[in-house]
Parts: C-alpha cells; sequence; structure tokens
C-alpha cells in the first residue's frame, strides 16, 4: 500500500485517446439535463468536527441518499435513456459487482427495457436481491476462474442486446460527472473560488473521470484525487507506472464495490493525464470511516464509498487547508456487516 499521493506520470497513452470516443464537458451537461427527471439532486453536507480533523472546509456529496443507494443511477439511467426503441425492445446487459447492476435493473424497470445483469457469487446479498427485485434477471459467476466480459458477450451474442458497461462507456462516464456539476454549482462562491481538492472512490474510475470534466471545467484548480482499498490500488500504480495495472487474483477487501481488476480502458484515458493523485487505504481505516460516518454524520456508507472519507481520516489526502470536496459514492451495506463494523474497535 502507497500512503502518500503518487505524481502523474508524463507519459500519456495518445493513441489509447484517438480510437475511444472521449465524452465532454458538454456531454456531462447534457446529461444531466436528460435523467433530473429520474435520479435525486444529492445535497453537501458539512461537518464542523470534520473540518477541524481536516484543517479545511470539508464539503461531503453524499450519493448515498442516491435513488438505488450510489451514484451508479446517473449513468445508468443517461445509458439507457440514449437508446433507440429497437435497442430498448432487445434489452440491455451489464456486468457488475453490485451497484451498477441494480442501478442498471431499477433503470431498465422504470423504462420498460428488460435487462440482464451478470454479477459475482460472492456479491453481497442485499444487492442481488434488488436487482431481483427490479425485475432484471441475473446470472452468477465466480469471480475467480470466470470472466464477466466473457460471460457478457456470449449473453449479447444469444439474445441481442446492448452492453452497458459499468465505466467503458462514454454515456455512463459523462453521466456520473453530473454529481460534479450538481456539487460545484451548490457551492457558495467563495467557496468554489477556493476549492483545493475533489476527491472521489475509485474501482474502475468512471466516476473521478466523469467528474474530472466538470471539475476542469468549473473549478480548475482544485485537485483530483482517487481513493481505492490496498490490495485493489490499480490506478496509485497505473499512474506512478504510466500503464493500466493489474490487481492480484486472489485480493480481497470490505470494499466490494471497487474490485476492478484493472482500470477500464476509458476512464484510464482520462484519468491518465486529469488526476494529481491516487491513495490507498487499508479495511481498518475503512471500517473506521464507516463508524465515523454513523456516529458524527448521521449517515449510512458502504465499504466502497467510505474509502475517501477514510483516506482524509487517517492523514493519507492533505487538504492545505482550503475548501474540499468529498464524495460518498454510496451506502448499500448489508446488514449484518453494518452491524459488524459499527461495533467499537
Amino acid at each position: 500500500m502507497n500512503p502518500t499521493l503518487t505524481a502523474l506520470p508524463d507519459a500519456i497513452d495518445h493513441e489509447l485517446l484517438g480510437r475511444l470516443r472521449v465524452p465532454t464537458y458538454d456531454d456531462v451537461l447534457a446529461a444531466a439535463q436528460r435523467i433530473a427527471p429520474y435520479v435525486r439532486h444529492t445535497p453537501l453536507l458539512r461537518s464542523p468536527r470534520l473540518d477541524a480533523l481536516a484543517g479545511g472546509p470539508v464539503w461531503l456529496k453524499p450519493e448515498n441518499l442516491q435513488i438505488t443507494g450510489s451514484f451508479k443511477a446517473r449513468g445508468a439511467f443517461n445509458a439507457l435513456l440514449n437508446l433507440d426503441a429497437d435497442a430498448r425492445e432487445r434489452g440491455v446487459v451489464a456486468y457488475s459487482t453490485g451497484n451498477h447492476g441494480q442501478a442498471i435493473a431499477w433503470a431498465a424497470h422504470t423504462l420498460d427495457i428488460p435487462a440482464t445483469i451478470v454479477m459475482p457469487v460472492d456479491a453481497p446479498r442485499n444487492k442481488v436481491e434488488k436487482a431481483e427485485r427490479h425485475g432484471a434477471r441475473v446470472v452468477r459467476y465466480d469471480r475467480t476462474r470466470e470472466s464477466r466480459e466473457e460471460i457478457g458477450m456470449r449473453l449479447l451474442a444469444e439474445t441481442g442486446a446492448t452492453l452497458v458497461p459499468p465505466g467503458d462507456h462514454p454515456d455512463v462516464l459523462a453521466a456520473q460527472g453530473t454529481l460534479a456539476v450538481e456539487a460545484l454549482r451548490d457551492l457558495p462562491a467563495e467557496a468554489l473560488a477556493n476549492l483545493g481538492l475533489f476527491a472521489t472512490p475509485c474501482g474502475g474510475g468512471g466516476m473521478i473521470a466523469g467528474c474530472s470534466l466538470a471539475v476542469r471545467a468549473l473549478a480548475p484548480q482544485a485537485r483530483l484525487v482517487a481513493a481505492e482499498p490496498a490490495g485493489f490500488d490499480d490506478t496509485v500504480r497505473s499512474l506512478a507506472s504510466g500503464k493500466r495495472e493489474q490487481n492480484a487474483p486472489d485480493a480481497r477487501t470490505l470494499c466490494d464495490a471497487l474490485q476492478a481488476a484493472t482500470p477500464a480502458e476509458l476512464p484510464y484515458a482520462i484519468n491518465g493525464r486529469c488526476l494529481a493523485g491516487a491513495v490507498a487505504v487499508s479495511d481498518a481505516e475503512v471500517g473506521a470511516a464507516i463508524r465515523y460516518a454513523l456516529e458524527e454524520l448521521r449517515l449510512v456508507v458502504e465499504p466502497g464509498g467510505a474509502v475517501v472519507l477514510a483516506a482524509l481520516l487517517a492523514g493519507r489526502i492533505d487538504t492545505h487547508g482550503r475548501d474540499s470536496v468529498v464524495v460518498l459514492s454510496g451506502g448499500n451495506i448489508d446488514l449484518p456487516l453494518l452491524a459488524r463494523l459499527a461495533q467499537p474497535q
């Protein structure tokens, strides 16, 4: 685990950028208008104690309060709303550790689109049940022996459906940036001018990539920082090496939502040139952040949603005394796990 910020490498994969359709800030604005009737405009929250601990004003963006309990609802609705009538009739396929699949299931149910979700056998039960409750077909797989991408491709061939991946999709990525547009527009003018940090959890990298499009347009002086769980610190290592790094197949973490094998290709094309750095946190630090959110903020945050808060509380991210926006990306935690983590350590 690397406890320090990783500097942005000089090497950027321009060839990769050239062959991908990379969304723009205009795409983020279009997504914001498109999905507005379907998602929740989450507020900004403050805690005097957290400000004191961080050494500067911290503005929390609680996407755990979002429809379906995570920011993933944004990308899911934008991608499905952009499908034509024929594609909607054939349906969609998504692969997900939980939150993206649940969001696709809900968006598909709302828009009357058939949906199949490929989820690992160790996905949290509550996330699987909610996807099924929304009417989606769930196909399970063993992430240690099987490829979700290969399963998804097979399902596409069988059904003629459209694949909506969690990160490598320009419509999904652009819509994830809408949370940054909301946050930055909601900041007081003096806080926006003084904004020094915008930080989000990171799995495949789609959220921080989408948010970077908005942050660079509205607050270009702010550092963009990603936080990951130890063992799944592929963005930390990728920024250091200048290429997409893999995580160990046997890696484990409480943060089920952030268990990407490697940075997603499209997000990394943006993150490789936009992020100021990335940090990794331990499961113990994540557990402490979940307890802090319960006790001090009165918020239920899942492990993957709490990694930036964990990094802030552990001193792995420095605010330099300036205003910061910190994203709490989800709140879909199994109750038995929440009960265990809530116990004093």
